[in-house]
């Protein structure tokens, strides 16, 4: 809580010298409170809030940081918070993704510090092979631009469809050159992918719901993607002009630590991968 300047009736008979004292006071305030007040940090349960609450249990205190994490379920709300000011950083998202949101919303929130992959991949309830894929197979797939881009790579690297050349990250079912199998894509929030399985013949999950869900990436995918000179690793971001702020310093150096990185390695078994 921040602490307000008091102005007696003494100070208020000289109302420049008041002004000059409680301009003064208040900046001593907020960088003092700013250091110790609690760093927000927005993200997602499944693994960004498990592995902050193990920043938090077991690192935080002793290396002079309090942390607070407040759990989002979807892809927007965490930076909406970040830019008005309701959290102070947020761990879920990869960069091309911040980079479309910044795109489509004004810009505003940079990268500080990239630590995990959760690779994609494409399950099913149905068909224990993408190969076992029936003709005219409906393949659910997030709705937002950054990760439709990256399931729809995902299934050209596997030969399931082929993409037209050049196409980027704003790929989009129009841009299938060749769909040997007449797949029929149907679009969806990301958080409902793993949710739509018993619906579709298959569906592209990102890590983070798929292990929500109960799926094992490294066992259960049809298909993953490679961790090899992948982009899509998963950041903590804040809003541009808060990169200095020792606290966000502070995490980023204890996410990207020899204990974190074998935190992840021991709990996700190859699900999650450590990207420091």
């Amino acid at each position: 809580m921040r602490n307000t300047t008091k102005i007696t009736a003494a100070v208020l008979v000289t109302g420049a010298l008041t002004l000059g004292l409680t301009a003064c006071g208040s900046g001593k305030s907020d960088s003092k409170d700013k250091a110790s007040d609690p760093l927000v940090v927005a993200a997602t349960p499944v693994p960004h809030a498990e592995i902050l609450d193990y920043v938090k249990d077991h690192l935080a205190k002793k290396n002079g940081l309090k942390l607070e994490v407040k759990e989002f379920t979807d892809y927007v709300t965490p930076n909406t918070a970040v830019q008005d000011g309701s959290v102070d950083a947020n761990y879920f998202q990869t960069k091309p993704y911040l980079d479309d949101y910044d795109k489509k919303n004004g810009g505003g929130i940079v990268p500080v510090v990239t630590v995990h992959l959760e690779p994609l991949g494409l399950y099913s309830q149905k068909v224990k092979k993408a190969a076992d894929l029936p003709e005219g197979a409906t393949v659910a797939v997030p709705n937002d631009t950054d990760n439709e881009a990256r399931a729809l790579k995902l299934l050209d690297a596997n030969g399931i469809i082929t993409l037209k050349k050049g196409a980027g990250s704003d790929a989009t079912p129009r841009d299938i050159a060749e769909n040997p199998k007449g797949l029929t894509f149907k679009e969806v929030e990301a958080a409902q992918t793993a949710r739509s399985l018993k619906d579709v013949d298959a569906a592209v999950v990102n890590g983070n719901y798929a292990i929500e869900a109960g799926l094992k990436p490294a066992k259960d995918a049809l298909v993953l993607e490679s961790a090899k000179n992948n982009p899509y690793g998963n950041l903590l971001a804040v809003k541009k002009g808060n990169e200095n702020d020792p606290r966000v310093k502070k995490l980023a150096e204890l996410l990207t630590s020899p204990q974190v990185k074998k935190f992840i390695e021991d709990k996700y078994d190859g699900s999650v991968i450590p990207s420091f």
